[in-house]
């Protein structure tokens, strides 16, 4: 598999966890987001991904964009270990979850939107961000175990950890979110959650490199 991927991108590190919990190997291919009017706008990305967006994933000869739609193809065709609960209020819950973060607060605070915001984009993803997790918040404090769902790790936590560090990046104050940080902290310390940072991939420059 080859994954198209930028360090910072918290869609790219949704599908970099769900790859190093399934244990699959794959190439990464770096896609600067920043760099030359950003690489993701070159025809040759735009023939991988029309959208013009990473992640994108080469696999099984197929190419997948949309960090969702890549976890779920990952859950059918390599069920172990699974990130969608067998219970199916739980497994609903699992998808509420990140579709919660995946469509209501990520793509707010997107590179493509905080370019449009100009002087006014740190206000304008901290927002965005605290909205979302004032609901979030509230919802997990129903939801969660030692996790988003429970004490398994889902597909909610492969949204979750990005976002918390997309917040953090944006000095939001974490205070009001007890429980996203405890999660968020508890997830911090699995294997899979390391490797997938974007402090330790081929890309990181130096000085951000864990």
């Amino acid at each position: 598999p080859i994954l198209y991927s930028y360090f910072r991108s918290s869609c790219s590190w949704r599908v970099r966890i769900a790859l190093a919990l399934k244990g699959i190997a794959c190439d990464v291919v770096p896609v600067n987001l920043l760099k030359d009017g950003g690489q993701q706008f070159s025809a040759e990305f735009k023939a991988i991904n029309p959208m013009q967006q990473v992640p994108a994933l080469k696999i099984d000869g197929i190419t997948l964009s949309q960090s969702l739609a890549i976890i779920h193809y990952l859950e059918d065709t390599r069920p172990n270990p699974r990130l969608l609960p067998q219970d199916p209020k739980k497994r609903a819950q699992v998808r509420m979850i990140a579709d919660h973060i995946v469509s209501g607060i990520q793509p707010l605070q997107n590179l493509s939107i905080l370019k449009q915001m100009g002087e006014k984009k740190m206000e304008w993803a901290q927002n965005c961000i605290t909205s979302g997790f004032q609901a979030l918040e509230q919802i997990l404090q129903h939801t969660s175990g030692r996790y988003c769902v429970g004490d398994e790790v889902s597909m909610a936590d492969l949204c979750l950890v990005p976002q918390v560090a997309n917040a953090e990046r944006f000095k939001v104050n974490m205070g009001p979110y007890p429980t996203i940080s405890r999660i968020n902290k508890a997830l911090l310390e699995l294997e899979a959650f390391k490797v997938s940072h974007p402090s330790r991939q081929p890309d990181t420059p130096p000085e951000l490199q864990a």
